[in-house]
């Protein structure tokens, strides 16, 4: 009876602790997620109302508008994201790249170079929903049949992340100088025009100068500024509605709607331009999944934003239903009672910096994944916390952000153009969430496709109708997000492109395993003492830099280990699953072959030191494969055996180390400790060949080496206290980083594009860009660049 009672108390408390804790999350997604979100209605009216239609006696406009607000923040954020977009995650991450990964995952469209049968033994690349026979749908065949919708799949991919990185320079520019605004109310229209846009773009300058600290500094002021400023506008609007107009409630029904279009006709459907501004930040619920999750995201929109919004809209629809003739022109401040203007002025601005601190912070999240993934330059990407996971700066696209920011807020000078470019840069990412989101459920989901259809007919439909109000405004302001697009699609695209056919240069000359092993002294050819780390992006092979290396200078180092980093679909790799290793060539040869695997969102370079972790790993594989060739039975298997260490066909996962070397390891004396077996993981073995996984548990006895009589041979044992005496003496004497310097050319006879594209465009950026030496944070006096030149 006391047992049970236990349990009851235990899984009460643990209840309370888990609802607790989301209760927690969920406070903290204010500041990060929806401080975007919810300095939108300092803008949506005064936009709406900018020009196409006006502020009548009859209220039909202000009840329409403010359906339409309803209506849309009702379907898009609630309906879609908050309940369906947000289960479409990929291992708890969201935003594009994470429903790229995720169909690709599942259907053979990913044009990622190098990829291996051994990457889908990932945790993380787990199916949630395994395929099945009868899940084999015509979509699914079509796709992959079709080559050119796997480059289409990407171009919509890369669409819509151009156009986050161009909302990343449009939002801190509308939100910040619409709060900044507020300051017309208080003085004249000569000293408000040349009053506010320098102090906008003072603030602008300060918020990016301040992004290298990091988020993570003032991140704990974020949640605390979101919230008061949603109980500022929630509390304003319900006294607006009680004070004004308490019918404005029936401003919620959808026949406003169309008695508003009815009216204004083609005007009120350009007006809807400004309307779509109300979900602007929508999209950062999704983007932002991985920091937070489902739970908090859902209870914190649902029960707090959302209805905080909804109350301002309706505050400032019941405050103008009775001001027609108003002094100033349509906006959040003259709905705000004058003995507070200036504390809301102030919450305001607060407010602006926070949703524009969210929305640079995602601009670097997105950048970082698209370099992962190849398509995009190499940029330098600084880590500014330790403890928070994807907080990031990078430099170039901050300076380059903050110019960009200030250049549009003094060019366009009010919230209309700044708004027409906003909103069509957030439809257009809406648009796109909308399309991968209905490949997901009918590939990864398995349901049928009419679901797909219908989501995709349903929300595609009420985003299409937007997206065309916003490209009636082409010339107001909407040609900036089109032109930004544009811009870095061609870079991406031809960055990209030109990765990939690298990489088919590579595998079509790569040397043979064979050439390696024939080299030595009859050639002329010596073994220098240290480790010599081949970078390259092959899997197997020797590539050809590493030929032409030797070619020009015969010598390369005693221990010699290939290194390939790759990224594969997922968003992250465990530490314990990210190296593979295994052997080039006999044992005798010393040579390696290590494969460093990233997920999209990891942190590359994530240990002090990269040279200490892979000789570390070689260590750990060189005592897995002592002991697993000890562990034959008979001489006709160890035959087998060193058979199979002779080639580069098996590589073993060398995750949480299940050897050790004491810490008083010498070259001169190598002595060698286990751990006991509790400790130990399962290495696992894959065939590239063919897709079957073989795992494979070893446990060695503590006494194994006390006992003379014990199994392991004193042949076996000398030869791995040797190689490993080899690896420790090779890393005393130095270790070199050998990179390719490469050149790209088209091949004679290619069209005047790609000429272009390559000759010019992908050297001119290669030239200019961090290279894979700063990537790799290679020690210059370490580094050995070999010349190549590609032709493709």
């Amino acid at each position: 009876m006391d047992l049970n009672l236990g349990k009851c108390c235990g899984s009460r408390s643990s209840k309370k602790e888990s609802w607790r804790s989301v209760l927690l999350l969920a406070y903290q997604s204010l500041g990060v997620v929806y401080g975007d979100l919810s300095i939108s209605p300092l803008y949506v009216f005064k936009s709406t109302f900018a020009e196409d239609i006006q502020h009548s006696e009859t209220n039909e406009e202000i009840y329409g508008v403010m359906s339409f607000v309803f209506w849309t923040l009702t379907l898009v954020p609630l309906l879609k994201y908050v309940f369906i977009v947000l289960r479409a995650d990929d291992n708890g991450e969201g935003g594009t790249f994470a429903l790229y990964s995720l169909i690709c995952r599942h259907v053979k469209v990913s044009l990622l170079p190098n990829r291996q049968v051994s990457d889908e033994a990932l945790s993380t690349y787990k199916l949630e929903h395994p395929p099945e026979k009868k899940h084999d749908s015509c979509v699914k065949r079509y796709l992959e049949k079709h080559k050119w919708l796997h480059t289409a799949l990407l171009l919509l991919v890369l669409l819509g992340t151009c156009m986050v990185i161009g909302d990343g320079l449009l939002t801190p520019a509308i939100s910040v100088f619409s709060a900044v605004s507020g300051l017309e109310l208080n003085m004249s229209k000569e000293h408000h025009q040349y009053a506010v846009i320098p102090i906008t773009c003072f603030i602008l300058v300060c918020l990016f100068s301040l992004q290298h600290f990091g988020t993570h500094r003032v991140g704990f002021v974020f949640a605390p500024i979101v919230l008061t400023w949603l109980l500022c506008i929630s509390g304003i609007g319900l006294y607006n509605i009680i004070q004004w107009n308490p019918q404005i409630y029936k401003a919620l029904s959808p026949t406003y709607m169309f008695m508003f279009l009815r009216k204004t006709r083609v005007s009120g459907w350009m007006s809807l331009g400004g309307i779509l501004l109300c979900i602007t930040g929508a999209e950062a619920m999704f983007a932002d999944l991985g920091h937070f999750n489902y739970a908090a995201i859902q209870i914190a929109f649902t029960f707090l934003v959302y209805p905080a919004l909804i109350l301002a809209y309706m505050g400032q629809a019941a405050y103008l239903s009775r001001h027609h003739h108003s002094a100033h022109a349509i906006g959040f401040y003259v709905s705000v009672p004058k003995c507070l203007h200036w504390p809301v002025l102030a919450v305001a601005i607060l407010a602006s910096v926070v949703g524009s601190q969210a929305i640079i912070s995602g601009t670097f999240s997105i950048i970082n994944q698209s370099q992962s993934l190849g398509c995009f330059p190499r940029v330098k990407v600084i880590h500014t916390s330790d403890k928070m996971h994807g907080q990031i700066y990078i430099p170039e696209i901050n300076w380059m952000l903050m110019i960009l920011c200030i250049a549009v807020t003094i060019g366009f000078r009010d919230v209309k153009h700044l708004g027409n470019a906003s909103g069509l840069a957030v439809m257009a990412v809406m648009l796109v969430t909308t399309c991968l989101t209905s490949l997901v459920i009918v590939l990864c989901w398995h349901k049928p496709p009419i679901l797909a259809l219908a989501f995709l007919l349903f929300f595609g439909s009420i985003e299409l109708l937007y997206f065309s109000a916003s490209l009636t405004k082409f010339r107001e302001g909407a040609w900036l997000p089109i032109l930004l697009s544009l811009f870095f699609m061609i870079i991406m695209f031809v960055w990209h492109y030109t990765t990939i056919k690298k990489y088919e240069f590579d595998l079509q000359n790569k040397v043979s395993l064979e050439w390696l092993l024939a080299l030595g002294p009859s050639l002329g050819i010596t073994r220098v003492p240290g480790i010599g780390l081949v970078f390259t992006d092959l899997t197997s092979g020797i590539p050809a830099n590493f030929s032409r290396f030797v070619t020009n200078l015969p010598a390369f180092h005693r221990v010699l280990v290939f290194v390939c980093v790759k990224s594969v679909p997922v968003p992250f790799v465990p530490p314990a699953e990210r190296y593979l290793v295994g052997r080039v060539g006999p044992v005798d040869h010393r040579s390696y072959r290590c494969i460093v695997r990233y997920g999209y969102r990891d942190v590359h370079q994530d240990v002090d030191s990269f040279e200490t972790e892979l000789v570390s790993k070689l260590a750990d594989f060189i005592r897995y494969d002592w002991h697993k060739r000890t562990q034959q039975e008979d001489d006709a298997a160890r035959s087998v055996q060193s058979n199979e260490s002779s080639s580069e066909s098996r590589l073993a996962v060398i995750g949480t180390v299940a050897y050790e070397i004491e810490d008083n390891l010498q070259p001169e004396s190598v002595s060698i400790g286990f751990s006991t077996v509790e400790s130990m993981e399962d290495v696992i073995e894959m065939a590239e060949a063919a897709p079957t996984i073989r795992r494979v548990r070893f446990a060695v006895p503590d006494d194994s080496y006390e006992d003379e009589g014990s199994s392991a041979s004193a042949e076996a044992e000398a030869e791995l206290r040797s190689e490993l005496r080899d690896l420790l003496a090779a890393q005393e004497a130095g270790t070199a980083f050998i990179l390719g310097h490469s050149h790209v050319k088209a091949k004679q006879g290619s069209s005047v594009m790609k000429r272009l594209a390559v000759n010019f465009g992908y050297n001119f950026l290669r030239r200019n860009c961090r290279g894979p030496d700063v990537a790799l944070k290679v020690p210059p006096v370490s580094l050995l660049e070999v010349g190549m030149v590609y032709v493709v």
